[in-house]
């Protein structure tokens, strides 16, 4: 059959048109074709117990608890008794070697003794803390003795550090609230206690606290005593390793 010339020209000039249109249809069949046998092979695989269904809310999901659990893997190092000349020091050049701050609860006429020390220690981020002023149980103290205990103590460290102590670790943990609201400090107690000032064995104080540090975990140890500083250390990159991070005592005790 024959076309005139303008009938040939619309012709030509239509499919033109229509061609694009034509090869994005196909295109799109094409796509959803493809698609639609992926969705029954996964379909097929999740069936036969290869493949796992999750949608995007339960994977979501599943990284936020991942991030939580590992924001939530923290503990704190606390240390009595100081400060040492002889290992305070140590303690605290690994401790800087490794970027972790840690707790000291100071003895007050340590303090007095060795300011240089207390000094560091506020001035490398660490918290520092009260364990009275000679070490007294503080259930055997009359009133006005355990105030002075406690303040006198508190007095040093403020002249060294210019900050007051907020918290206090009471000797052999013994402790009573109504002291609490009467000397507006709050108490330390632990929650890992390796013991360590009965032993110089470190294998032994690290085996315990690595084995039992859980989150949330208050270490209890003493930095005058070198079987203690080389344990402490220790326990440091190991749990590290693990993937816990260490914090001051104040961090895990406030909301």
């Amino acid at each position: 059959m024959k076309l005139s010339g303008k009938r040939a020209v619309f012709l030509l000039y239509a499919c033109a048109l229509l061609l694009p249109a034509l090869s994005c249809s196909f295109t799109e069949w094409a796509g959803t074709a493809g698609e639609t046998a992926e969705a029954e092979t996964l379909a097929r695989q999740i069936r036969a117990g290869g493949v796992t269904a999750e949608t995007g809310a339960d994977s979501g999901t599943k990284r936020q608890e991942a991030v939580e659990e590992e924001k939530a893997r923290r503990v704190a190092l606390t240390f009595d008794d100081g400060p040492s000349p002889s290992w305070t020091p140590e303690l605290l050049d690994g401790l800087k070697e490794r970027n972790v701050q840690a707790t000291f609860f100071l003895i007050g006429m340590y303090a007095v003794q060795y300011p240089e020390i207390v000094e560091r220690m506020d001035r490398e981020g660490h918290l520092i803390g009260n364990h009275t002023y000679h070490h007294v149980q503080l259930d055997l103290e009359d009133e006005e003795h355990l105030s002075r205990e406690i303040g006198d103590t508190d007095k040093v460290i403020y002249l060294i550090t210019g900050k007051h102590t907020e918290y206090v670790r009471p000797p052999f943990g013994v402790w009573d609230e109504k002291l609490e609201e009467e000397l507006q400090v709050l108490p330390v107690l632990w929650t890992v206690d390796p013991l360590d000032w009965t032993t110089e064995n470190a294998d032994q104080i690290v085996e315990k606290v690595v084995t039992e540090a859980e989150d949330g975990d208050i270490i209890l140890l003493h930095d005058c005593y070198a079987s203690s500083v080389e344990a402490a250390l220790r326990i440091v990159d190991i749990l590290q390793a693990e993937g816990f991070a260490f914090v001051t005592a104040d961090e895990l005790m406030l909301p």
